[in-house]
């Protein structure tokens, strides 16, 4: 496939998705990158456009929705097509959006307000953790080591293994909950894991119920875990290890949010 665009026939395309698919999961990369890269590339071959043409197709949306775009068609082209991709794409830097924060007060509050306390303990892996939503879907129990205080994360984004403490509340809570030898710390009525929807739902609802009006998410927990770090006086390189940052950058956005300076500033007038 060249950079003029042509019919592609539903047969070839067929073909042409199911290279992308392979190239995707030899490479490793993550569900929700090998989805959108599928799905993307499902579009190009049916518009008949070159990729500049699809490329410009997409210049009124989002700039994320832009770099989707444009890293999915260059992954087709270089990986599953083996051709040059010569089409480049001026990525803008990235606005600063500040992570959503909560207090540690609200965070208490939602885990007070919450009965269920598989419910609780989903809230408290994602906090006392600092889990991303993944993570605690997959956490297993062999994972856990109480001797030691740690927990071990196998399944993280990027494949990157990590090891973060296990606090003493997430002791306490597991041993009400009742431990488990093997398998996943949270599973749903039939034994399955919990799916994505789920989780946010709990958290959706745990906020609701404790009276917070922010819009929080499963990854507003983690958020408030670094900052309230952050902010008790931890090594930002730490944390940025606790996370599993790959550059330290993305940990820098938390000094934005902390308090800890903010606050005696204010004592200043």
């Amino acid at each position: 496939m060249s950079n003029e665009a042509k019919a592609v026939s539903s047969e070839e395309r067929y073909r042409l998705v199911g290279k992308l698919i392979e190239e995707v999961k030899l490479r490793g990369y993550s569900y929700q990158t090998g989805k959108s890269y599928i799905s993307i590339v499902k579009c190009f071959l049916a518009s008949r456009k070159t990729p500049r043409e699809f490329l410009l197709s997409h210049s009124t949306k989002s700039k994320s929705t832009m770099r989707s775009a444009y890293f999915a068609l260059k992954f087709f082209h270089e990986n599953a097509l083996n051709a040059r991709f010569d089409e480049t794409l001026p990525l803008a830097r990235k606005s600063l959006k500040l992570p959503l924060v909560l207090s540690k007060e609200e965070i208490n509050s939602m885990i007070e307000s919450t009965n269920n306390i598989k419910h609780k303990l989903v809230i408290m892996f994602l906090y006392y953790a600092g889990l991303r939503l993944d993570e605690a879907r997959n956490i297993k129990w062999t994972d856990i080591d109480f001797d030691r205080e740690i927990i071990h994360l196998k399944t993280t984004k990027g494949d990157k293994e990590r090891v973060v403490f296990l606090h003493k509340k997430l002791v306490d809570m597991t041993n009400v909950y009742g431990l488990g030898k093997e398998g996943l710390v949270f599973t749903s009525q039939r034994n399955k894991e919990y799916n994505k929807r789920t989780i946010q739902q709990i958290i959706k609802s745990a906020s609701e119920k404790a009276g917070i009006k922010k819009n929080v998410t499963p990854h507003t927990l983690r958020h408030s875990f670094a900052t309230h770090l952050l902010e008790a006086g931890a090594d930002i390189r730490y944390i940025q290890q606790l996370l599993g940052h790959k550059d330290l950058k993305t940990t820098q956005i938390y000094t934005h949010v902390a308090n800890k300076d903010i606050k005696k500033l204010a004592n200043l007038i």
